[in-house]
């Protein structure tokens, strides 16, 4: 089980849990004995693994499922780009869910079949598309800076900053 914690910002579902070998209803008795903390129903996170800038973002992913994404200015925070803190993680799905969050979640229905990507081994929209995405949300300038910066990071193409510096332009 530390092994998946190691490799997921130090969480491990039930079902992870299960499949390496840990039956689900030994997590409660790890949990009362401090090895594993209870964070959610079917989420857990191992006490002693150190946290990171990332914990907060993987820990909403977990709690929303399976196809959820990180969205608009949570992709933007992630890289410190435009500027952003936002209060909302927000987490984008293409199917309705109604889990139960925190309230620093902000769940946003999307139609499927949108673009994803991986950063940080946590499943994102593509900064390009989080850019364009935050239009009207976050001030042109400070989005065209954002991009520019991008761009520098390696974090868009040049095909993709086209685009993006052209949509941010109208």
């Amino acid at each position: 089980m530390r092994e998946i914690a190691l490799d997921h910002y130090g969480y491990v579902t039930t079902r992870e849990a299960a499949e390496a070998g840990v039956p689900p209803i030994e997590l409660p008795k790890l949990a009362a004995r401090g090895g594993v903390e209870n964070v959610a129903y079917g989420l857990y996170r191992v006490a002693d693994i150190p946290p990171t800038p990332y914990d907060q973002y993987a820990e909403a992913l977990l709690r929303v499922g399976e196809d959820a994404y990180l969205h608009g200015e949570s992709v933007l925070a992630l890289f410190g780009l435009a500027d952003v803190n936002p209060q909302q993680v927000r987490v984008a799905v293409p199917r309705r869910a109604r889990p139960r969050l925190p309230a620093y979640i902000e769940l946003t229905q999307v139609a499927p079949g949108a673009r994803t990507t991986f950063y940080e081994d946590l499943r994102a929209q593509p900064v390009a598309d989080a850019l364009i995405e935050c239009r009207g949300r976050i001030q042109g300038e400070r989005l065209l800076s954002a991009a520019k910066q991008a761009r520098a990071e390696g974090l868009l193409t040049t095909a993709e900053w086209q685009h993006v510096r052209k949509e941010l332009q109208r």
